[in-house]
């Protein structure tokens, strides 16, 4: 399986190089306001995309999924599958995903560390292949800056425990724009799949025989009205 995963696209995907695969991930932020009418236009491009599987989670700029849920998933359409705190399964993979991260000023899907995220954290099932949300773990992806310089590790530590006890294959998320890339960790591939409004590419890996491995597309772009890909350049 060929996972193509972004996060904090913020309403400029349209500038994003959308490699082909067989899942594309939004790991959250898709939006920036985050009404519907916003809502309205990724969920045209997410239905433009070829994946024959698409799987997104909301994050803190996505507050139609808190404030009008039903809508919301309405407004995204057939053939674009929404996680919250719930799973799915493709070809034989167990993906869960879940929106929540640590209270960060106003936004949405925000809960204080310590017992509130915790209790989210503890719904995630053992038995999971990949892992979806929007916050990072705590030491993973998730060094904040500040005028460039590392200021902190914003991550959920309640999130990095429970990830290790159910120990998926690949845990994929965003929301800190800074520190995007892959790592791995006690066996745990690691993806922060930010393209920090679409100035990095999205992140593909490949699932084989249950083994992870991040891999490298030449960039082509997807003509969603001729129904083609072109070569980049």
């Amino acid at each position: 399986m060929r996972i193509v995963a972004v996060a904090d696209t913020h309403t400029f995907h349209d500038e994003l190089v959308v490699p082909d695969g067989d899942v594309f991930v939004h790991a959250g932020d898709m939006c920036r306001a985050g009404d519907l009418a916003e809502l309205e236009g990724v969920a045209r491009w997410l239905r433009s995309l070829p994946h024959r599987t698409k799987i997104v989670v909301a994050g803190n700029h996505d507050g139609a999924f808190e404030t009008d849920r039903a809508r919301a998933i309405d407004v995204l359409g057939d053939g674009v599958i929404y996680l919250q705190d719930s799973g799915v399964v493709v070809d034989g993979l167990r993906f869960w995903g879940s929106p929540w991260q640590p209270a960060y000023n106003d936004w949405a899907f925000n809960l204080p560390r310590g017992a509130p995220l915790a209790e989210k954290w503890a719904l995630i099932p053992t038995g999971i292949d990949v892992l979806v949300t929007h916050g990072p773990p705590a030491g993973n992806g998730d060094k904040a800056t500040v005028g460039g310089l590392y200021a902190s590790r914003a991550g959920c530590a309640d999130l990095a425990k429970r990830v290790r006890a159910v120990r998926p294959r690949v845990h994929l998320f965003g929301h800190i724009h800074q520190d995007g890339g892959v790592t791995s960790d006690d066996g745990i591939v690691f993806v922060n799949c930010t393209t920090w409004e679409c100035d990095r590419a999205p992140t593909v890996i490949d699932i084989i025989d249950g083994r992870v491995r991040p891999v490298v597309v030449p960039p082509r772009r997807w003509n969603a009205s001729a129904n083609t890909a072109d070569d980049d350049r």
